[in-house]
Protein backbone atom coordinates (compact mmCIF):
# COMPACT_ATOMS: atom_id res chain seq x y z
CA UNK A 1 0.00 0.00 0.00
CA UNK A 2 2.03 3.30 -1.55
CA UNK A 3 1.95 5.80 1.54
CA UNK A 4 1.43 8.63 -1.34
CA UNK A 5 -2.20 9.38 -1.17
CA UNK A 6 -3.40 12.48 -3.96
CA UNK A 7 -6.24 13.26 -2.70
CA UNK A 8 -6.10 12.78 1.01
CA UNK A 9 -3.26 16.00 -0.20
CA UNK A 10 -5.48 17.63 -2.27
CA UNK A 11 -8.24 17.76 0.10
CA UNK A 12 -6.28 18.70 3.16
CA UNK A 13 -4.78 21.69 1.05
CA UNK A 14 -8.21 22.13 -0.38
CA UNK A 15 -9.07 22.67 3.54
CA UNK A 16 -6.70 24.97 4.72
CA UNK A 17 -8.23 27.00 1.98
CA UNK A 18 -11.34 26.66 3.01
CA UNK A 19 -10.61 27.47 6.55
CA UNK A 20 -9.05 31.10 5.08
CA UNK A 21 -12.40 31.78 3.25
CA UNK A 22 -14.02 31.66 6.68
CA UNK A 23 -11.70 33.23 8.52
CA UNK A 24 -11.82 35.86 6.06
CA UNK A 25 -15.53 36.04 6.61
CA UNK A 26 -15.41 36.65 9.66
CA UNK A 27 -13.17 39.82 9.27
CA UNK A 28 -15.20 42.88 9.32
CA UNK A 29 -15.93 45.57 6.31
CA UNK A 30 -17.91 48.20 6.67
CA UNK A 31 -20.91 46.34 5.19
CA UNK A 32 -23.04 44.36 7.49
CA UNK A 33 -22.58 40.68 7.14
CA UNK A 34 -23.87 37.65 9.06
CA UNK A 35 -21.00 35.83 9.13
CA UNK A 36 -19.22 38.47 11.82
CA UNK A 37 -21.69 36.54 14.27
CA UNK A 38 -20.31 33.19 13.29
CA UNK A 39 -17.53 32.81 16.17
CA UNK A 40 -19.95 34.35 19.19
CA UNK A 41 -20.92 31.55 21.47
CA UNK A 42 -23.72 32.01 24.03
CA UNK A 43 -23.75 30.69 27.22
CA UNK A 44 -27.41 29.02 27.32
CA UNK A 45 -28.97 26.30 29.06
CA UNK A 46 -25.70 25.28 30.69
CA UNK A 47 -23.66 25.01 27.19
CA UNK A 48 -21.81 27.38 25.06
CA UNK A 49 -23.48 27.50 21.65
CA UNK A 50 -23.28 28.82 18.92
CA UNK A 51 -25.25 32.15 18.27
CA UNK A 52 -27.03 30.83 15.31
CA UNK A 53 -28.43 27.94 17.32
CA UNK A 54 -30.27 30.28 19.61
CA UNK A 55 -31.08 32.64 17.47
CA UNK A 56 -31.73 34.20 13.61
CA UNK A 57 -29.56 36.08 12.40
CA UNK A 58 -30.25 38.55 9.29
CA UNK A 59 -29.27 41.87 7.47
CA UNK A 60 -32.23 43.62 6.79
CA UNK A 61 -29.76 46.53 5.57
CA UNK A 62 -26.27 47.07 4.30
CA UNK A 63 -25.32 48.32 7.85
CA UNK A 64 -27.17 46.14 9.84
CA UNK A 65 -27.62 42.94 11.67
CA UNK A 66 -30.15 41.94 13.52
CA UNK A 67 -30.53 38.83 16.18
CA UNK A 68 -33.89 37.52 16.51
CA UNK A 69 -33.42 35.53 19.60
CA UNK A 70 -35.72 32.56 19.98
CA UNK A 71 -35.96 32.17 23.71
CA UNK A 72 -36.71 35.57 25.31
CA UNK A 73 -35.10 34.03 28.59
CA UNK A 74 -31.63 33.78 26.79
CA UNK A 75 -32.01 37.36 25.75
CA UNK A 76 -29.29 38.60 28.26
CA UNK A 77 -27.26 35.91 27.42
CA UNK A 78 -26.88 37.03 23.94
CA UNK A 79 -26.70 40.28 24.07
CA UNK A 80 -23.55 39.76 26.33
CA UNK A 81 -21.80 37.26 24.45
CA UNK A 82 -21.95 39.66 21.29
CA UNK A 83 -20.74 42.41 23.50
CA UNK A 84 -18.11 40.68 24.78
CA UNK A 85 -16.80 38.79 21.55
CA UNK A 86 -14.78 41.60 20.96
CA UNK A 87 -16.20 42.29 17.19
CA UNK A 88 -16.10 46.43 18.19
CA UNK A 89 -20.19 46.66 17.49
CA UNK A 90 -22.77 47.78 20.42
CA UNK A 91 -26.25 45.90 20.83
CA UNK A 92 -29.37 47.53 20.55
CA UNK A 93 -31.78 45.44 22.76
CA UNK A 94 -35.28 46.00 21.30
CA UNK A 95 -37.92 43.36 22.82
CA UNK A 96 -37.10 39.89 21.76
CA UNK A 97 -34.93 41.52 18.85
CA UNK A 98 -31.18 42.91 19.09
CA UNK A 99 -29.77 45.08 16.75
CA UNK A 100 -26.69 45.46 15.59
CA UNK A 101 -25.83 49.09 14.29
CA UNK A 102 -21.89 48.28 11.68
CA UNK A 103 -20.43 51.95 12.86
CA UNK A 104 -17.79 52.97 9.97
CA UNK A 105 -13.74 51.48 10.48
CA UNK A 106 -11.71 54.45 11.13
CA UNK A 107 -8.35 54.03 9.20
CA UNK A 108 -6.32 52.23 11.96
CA UNK A 109 -8.55 49.65 12.74
CA UNK A 110 -9.18 48.89 8.63
CA UNK A 111 -5.24 48.64 9.15
CA UNK A 112 -5.35 46.42 11.57
CA UNK A 113 -8.06 43.94 9.93
CA UNK A 114 -6.22 43.85 6.77
CA UNK A 115 -2.78 43.14 9.13
CA UNK A 116 -5.01 40.33 10.44
CA UNK A 117 -5.92 38.94 7.08
CA UNK A 118 -2.20 38.71 6.69
CA UNK A 119 -1.78 36.79 9.46
CA UNK A 120 -4.48 34.14 8.33
CA UNK A 121 -3.54 33.94 4.69
CA UNK A 122 0.15 33.10 6.17
CA UNK A 123 -1.16 30.37 8.30
CA UNK A 124 -3.21 28.83 5.70
CA UNK A 125 -0.13 29.12 3.46
CA UNK A 126 2.10 27.30 6.36
CA UNK A 127 -0.72 24.18 6.60
CA UNK A 128 -0.31 24.06 2.80
CA UNK A 129 3.59 23.73 3.08
CA UNK A 130 3.18 21.18 5.84
CA UNK A 131 0.95 18.78 4.15
CA UNK A 132 3.07 19.25 0.88
CA UNK A 133 6.01 18.22 2.82
CA UNK A 134 3.95 15.15 4.21
CA UNK A 135 3.14 13.98 0.54
CA UNK A 136 7.15 15.00 -0.39
CA UNK A 137 7.85 12.65 2.52
CA UNK A 138 5.10 9.80 1.72
CA UNK A 139 6.98 9.60 -1.74
CA UNK A 140 10.67 8.76 -0.39
CA UNK A 141 9.17 6.31 1.90
CA UNK A 142 7.31 4.76 -1.26
CA UNK A 143 10.68 5.41 -3.22
CA UNK A 144 12.74 3.75 -0.45
CA UNK A 145 10.04 0.46 -0.35
CA UNK A 146 10.33 0.37 -4.25
CA UNK A 147 6.37 0.41 -4.53
CA UNK A 148 7.46 3.36 -7.07
CA UNK A 149 10.35 3.93 -9.16
CA UNK A 150 12.74 7.26 -8.98
CA UNK A 151 11.00 8.57 -12.62
CA UNK A 152 7.25 7.65 -10.97
CA UNK A 153 8.79 9.83 -7.75
CA UNK A 154 10.52 12.71 -9.90
CA UNK A 155 6.88 13.35 -11.69
CA UNK A 156 4.60 12.71 -8.42
CA UNK A 157 6.88 15.35 -6.89
CA UNK A 158 6.05 17.65 -9.17
CA UNK A 159 2.56 16.95 -9.18
CA UNK A 160 2.74 17.97 -5.25
CA UNK A 161 4.66 21.02 -5.81
CA UNK A 162 1.94 22.28 -8.70
CA UNK A 163 -1.09 21.66 -6.25
CA UNK A 164 0.86 23.37 -3.55
CA UNK A 165 1.34 26.42 -6.09
CA UNK A 166 -2.23 26.69 -7.23
CA UNK A 167 -3.67 26.67 -3.86
CA UNK A 168 -0.58 29.05 -3.11
CA UNK A 169 -2.32 31.06 -5.64
CA UNK A 170 -5.80 30.52 -4.19
CA UNK A 171 -4.85 32.01 -0.83
CA UNK A 172 -2.90 35.00 -2.21
CA UNK A 173 -6.28 36.11 -4.37
CA UNK A 174 -8.73 35.75 -1.28
CA UNK A 175 -6.50 37.71 0.81
CA UNK A 176 -6.13 40.79 -1.71
CA UNK A 177 -9.51 40.39 -2.20
CA UNK A 178 -10.35 40.90 1.47
CA UNK A 179 -7.73 43.41 1.91
CA UNK A 180 -8.75 45.38 -0.67
CA UNK A 181 -12.80 45.17 0.64
CA UNK A 182 -10.83 46.20 4.17
CA UNK A 183 -9.39 48.80 3.08
CA UNK A 184 -12.00 49.96 0.38
CA UNK A 185 -10.04 50.23 -2.52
Amino acid sequence: MPAYDKSDIQRRMTGALDNLKNDLGGLRTGRASTALLDPVQVEVYGANMPLNQVATVSVPEPRLISVQVWDRSNLTAVEKAIRNAGLGINPIVDGQMIRLPIPDLTEERRKELAKLAGQYAEKAKVAVRNVRRDGMDALKTDEKKKEISEDEHKRLDTEVQKMTDDIIKDIDAAFQTKEQEILGK
